[in-house]
């Protein structure tokens, strides 16, 4: 079950350099990693459902689900930069805390 206030801590942490690192990966990174389009993309849709989300808290379940099925569970390339690790493990941190 989400711990909101948990999740709203990570997001809050995190948020910022999020928005600037994935699109800079994305740009940097597509090419060899296509995939990384999609993270984007989910990320983009985590986002909004949480700016959206006010009060409430937003259902990211199956973005979650398919960031993990995309990331093989956050599992880093080898031959990517800081930043491309940097963002795998700040969507690990923010699934986890959604998660509980």
């Amino acid at each position: 079950m989400m711990n909101k206030e948990r999740f709203n801590e990570v997001w809050s942490e995190h948020f910022e350099t999020l928005k600037l690192y994935v699109p800079i990966v994305a740009k940097v990174h597509g090419k060899h990693h296509p995939e990384f389009h999609e993270v984007r993309r989910l990320y983009d849709v985590i986002e909004k459902k949480t700016e959206e989300s006010g009060q409430e808290a937003p259902n990211l379940v199956e973005e979650f689900s398919q960031l993990q099925d995309i990331t093989n569970n956050y599992t880093v390339p080898d031959d990517v930069c800081e930043s491309y690790e940097a963002v795998y493990k700040m969507l690990k941190e923010l699934d986890d805390s959604y998660q509980g």
